[in-house]
């Protein structure tokens, strides 16, 4: 799916040298077709990184997507350069007016905070009911999924012992769900923090189902609302070399880290990672794209409701 751009988004340039389709603002405009209209509220601090990883999996279909990068109000952001923001970032005020096919929350360096304690919490919650309303389908991944558990069904958040980082096999649970089409019976995922839902507060939930999770990391994909919201607890956004960049960030500030599991070759880390996610996490962005946000969403996005 060409994904229209802004033309000096600095993603665009890695993408089209992995010969991925992005197509620029001044190409788009000429096509006479109403593109899927899709925001990300990047919660990140590589917003770069995430932006590259979030592009490399909405793309290469043949429909065309606008997508809205967005930020909360009044937060100062330290990894990435200002004028990054203020070129490429709109903030939720500037776009709560609006409506969109589908919409993607990432994680966010704050899993040792009490959601209450994060400086945008607030403002959060109001993004998690403006979404309900002005949006198809939503995605929450890794802390946002915590994050969106807890706040539209009181599933509590709890500290793991020690910090959750490697690439872990899951297994489908609903085989039939178009979310997991296509996938094989046991595929793997790369997770990367510091907490944890758990299994039995989610099943004691009747408006929400598992419908992939792993024995190592625990549930995986939550959905609820018929698919109008998804929760990831890991990251098949990752790019192959982004649990790597997180580890040598982690030594550097001698945090001690643990090796990524299964994710370095024979687990050392002066070898290359092996990557075995790639094609799973492109197959759950189309389909999610396809079943939950193309086929559902009403031609006119005033529509929705």
């Amino acid at each position: 799916m060409p994904v229209r751009v802004p033309n000096t988004l600095p993603a665009v340039e890695e993408l089209r040298e992995e010969n991925i389709f992005v197509i620029d603002e001044n190409r788009a405009s000429t096509q006479d077709i109403r593109p899927l209209r899709i925001a990300v509220l990047n919660l990140m601090p590589m917003k770069l990184m995430t932006e590259t990883d979030l592009l490399r999996l909405l793309s290469n279909s043949p429909l065309q997507i606008e997508l809205d990068l967005v930020l909360p109000d009044d937060h100062h952001w330290t990894n990435t350069p200002r004028e990054h923001i203020e070129e490429f970032y709109k903030t939720f005020d500037e776009i709560k007016q609006n409506n969109y096919d589908g919409f993607i929350v990432t994680g966010a360096p704050v899993e040792m905070v009490n959601f209450e304690d994060v400086d945008y919490w607030e403002q959060l919650e109001e993004v998690f009911e403006w979404s309900k309303r002005h949006v198809t389908s939503t995605i929450y991944i890794c802390w946002a999924a915590l994050a969106g558990l807890y706040h539209n069904y009181g599933i509590k958040k709890y500290p793991l012992p020690r910090k959750l980082s490697g690439v872990f096999p899951h297994y489908v649970v609903q085989k039939n769900n178009p979310l997991l089409r296509g996938f094989d019976d046991e595929f793997y995922v790369p997770h990367s923090r510091h907490s944890e839902a758990r299994r039995a507060d989610i099943i004691a939930e009747p408006r929400l189902s598992i419908i992939a999770e792993s024995p190592v990391s625990g549930p995986y994909i939550m959905m609820a609302r018929n698919g109008r919201e998804i929760y990831i607890t890991g990251h098949s956004e990752y790019s192959p070399t982004t649990l790597d960049f997180e580890y040598h960030r982690d030594l550097e500030k001698g945090l001690n880290p643990s090796i990524p599991k299964n994710y370095y070759q024979d687990d050392d880390p002066t070898k290359p990672p092996m990557v075995r996610w790639r094609g799973h996490a492109n197959l759950l962005f189309s389909n999610w794209l396809n079943y939950f946000v193309y086929q559902e969403t009403p031609y006119n996005l005033s529509d929705i409701r």
